[in-house]
């Protein structure tokens, strides 16, 4: 959550853009003041799982026996909780819903809260710059479910990336730009540099800007393969000498 100062010095127009709220959910941290900790005393919150969570989250035996399948991942807790009614949406539609979209609508309440400011009662405009990941809850709880889903139009804009921002600012009544971004592992920071340039262009007085992933199911590993992004043992040591790669 960033806003636009504009400071009158020496008669001069001085533009700075300042943080003033912020909200997350981390692979072992609910919050950010919890993630800051994790880095302050050098906690992985990686998870390692046994064959048999695995077996329970419907990994192939095959794939388990491959001596290159890594059994690592990182994990968000609570993913299929949702407080539905305090944004006034359905139990059916929350249902169908990307668990993306739902994780992002609460950070970006929580984000808001933070900063001191009610969107309902707030009358400057507020942007929104965001981008998720490849919605695998479609993939692998709603397509085989089909008793799960709702109408065409309601699995679109459910489950599509391309309603993540406008979503947020529809349910939270924000009235300013609305983008989803996607750019790969770059989505995020180029959220957040569309954000400042809209704060500085004057298209918004305080702009959102952030991206999700959660990946389905959420106990599971992957092939690891050289030369390849992923991690040969589920360990990410980013800017060290050992570093071999990462992991979702």
């Amino acid at each position: 959550m960033s806003h636009l100062n504009t400071i009158d010095d020496n008669d001069e127009l001085d533009l700075e853009i300042a943080i003033i709220g912020i909200s997350g959910r981390f692979p072992g941290a609910k919050s950010i003041h919890e993630f800051w900790q994790n880095l302050q005393n050098g906690v992985e919150s990686i998870s390692f799982f046994s064959n048999q969570e695995l077996r329970s989250s419907g990994i192939n035996s095959a794939l388990l026996s491959n001596p290159n399948y890594v059994k690592a991942k990182g994990v968000l807790e609570d993913v299929d909780l949702f407080d539905a009614s305090f944004f006034t949406i359905s139990p059916r539609e929350a249902n169908i819903m990307d668990p993306q979209q739902r994780l992002f609508l609460e950070c970006a309440w929580e984000a808001l809260e933070d900063a001191g400011y009610n969107p309902a009662t707030y009358e400057g405009s507020v942007g929104v710059y965001a981008g998720a990941s490849l919605n695998t809850y479609l993939l692998f709880n709603l397509s085989p479910n089909p008793e799960l889903t709702a109408s065409s139009f309601q699995n679109l804009i459910s489950n599509d990336k391309d309603f993540l921002a406008t979503r947020v600012s529809y349910k939270l009544n924000l009235k300013g730009p609305s983008v989803t971004i996607q750019s790969g592992c770059s989505t995020s920071l180029v959220a957040v540099h569309l954000a400042c340039q809209s704060l500085l262009n004057g298209e918004c007085d305080m702009a959102l800007a952030g991206g999700v992933s959660i990946y389905l199911p959420e106990k599971a590993g992957y092939l690891y393969q050289e030369e390849m992004i992923f991690s040969p043992d589920g360990h990410c040591r980013a800017f060290d000498a050992k570093a071999q790669g990462t992991l979702k």
